[in-house]
């Protein structure tokens, strides 16, 4: 097990998530603002340029991304 500081997961589940119907399923999804911040902190990581605040919060939303990732192959699989 790897231990790291993050933004716990929760912080963005009022503000930061929306369900959304795709193929007449309700998939968990990042909203727009979240999205676009993931992947600024993602392009951020490549150019080597995070610093310790930022860290913790991409690996919080990659945590989540991953949970997501579980809930909607599950909700997927059962349809």
């Amino acid at each position: 097990m790897i231990t790291q500081t993050m933004v716990q997961p929760s912080f963005w589940i009022e503000g930061g998530i929306q369900i959304q119907k795709v193929r007449g399923l309700n998939l968990f999804k990042f909203n727009h603002e979240l999205q676009t911040r993931l992947e600024t902190l993602i392009d951020l990581q490549k150019a080597n340029n995070l610093n310790s605040n930022d860290i913790a919060e991409l690996a919080g939303l990659t945590e989540l991304d991953r949970i997501f990732t579980l809930m909607n192959a599950r909700i997927i699989a059962e349809s």
